[in-house]
């Protein structure tokens, strides 16, 4: 009996395709992950670039809105209301006996000390049929000189002192004329009416001012002139003043 050897060719020929198909197989997977990592680093670099926009967009919002905030400027406080003395004699009109109670009912402060928050000065002049009248020294200012008004005068220049205790409050012509107690409106100057042949007129910086003088307000180095007299008259009014070094 005559015995049969496997055929080993074939049995090689079946391993070597198997290898291959395996080889193939890994193949396959490899380049599947290697597709599958292109797109995910795809993926993350697309995210990456979108929150980078984002984060400039963001920046750049912030950057505006910081910018505009910081461009507005800050709120200013409202002018006082209008406001005058009460009387009406002729000129020239004297320092009232009690500035400062007059002072306090025209809503300024006064306190033993000049306030240093702020600190300036505007000029006035007072003009009847051609000639100066004189600011009296001392408005605001309590008799005995132990408390003051912030705003207030030192001498007879017509030089106007605000020495606040805030850096918020505006100040106005009326407030002087309330411690004056010298009536003051757009028809009236004390005891002086407009009654056609006569006029009252404000000026600010040599420029006529329209409206009501008493709501003019102070500001550093501003020129202030009150002329009164016929409609006619030729006024020469200063444009400005002359303060001493430092004031």
């Amino acid at each position: 009996m005559t015995s049969r050897r496997p055929n080993s060719t074939a049995s090689e020929g079946g391993t070597s395709d198997r290898s291959r198909n395996k080889r193939g197989t890994a193949q396959k997977v490899a380049a599947m992950r290697r597709q599958q990592a292109r797109r995910e680093r795809r993926s993350r670099t697309l995210l990456m670039g979108a929150m980078a926009v984002v984060a400039i967009v963001l920046v750049g919002a912030a950057g505006w809105g910081l910018t505009r905030l910081a461009a507005q400027p800050e709120p200013q406080a409202a002018l006082p209301a209008a406001m005058s003395g009460d009387g009406t004699a002729m000129p020239p009109w004297p320092l009232p006996a009690d500035p400062v109670a007059l002072a306090k009912d025209a809503g300024l402060r006064v306190e033993p000390m000049e306030g240093t928050a702020r600190h300036f000065h505007a000029h006035l002049d007072v003009i009847v049929d051609g000639e100066a009248v004189v600011v009296p020294a001392n408005l605001g200012i309590h008799p005995e000189g132990n408390a003051m008004s912030e705003l207030h005068t030192h001498d007879e220049r017509g030089v106007l002192h605000v020495e606040a205790p805030t850096a918020d409050k505006r100040y106005t012509l009326g407030q002087v004329f309330a411690q004056w107690d010298v009536r003051l409106d757009e028809d009236a100057l004390g005891g002086l009416e407009a009654d056609g042949e006569n006029s009252l007129r404000a000026y600010v910086d040599g420029e006529l001012h329209k409206g009501d003088p008493s709501r003019i307000e102070l500001t550093e180095h501003r020129q202030i002139a009150l002329v009164y007299g016929p409609e006619d008259a030729d006024v020469e009014v200063p444009a400005e003043y002359d303060f001493k070094p430092g004031e």
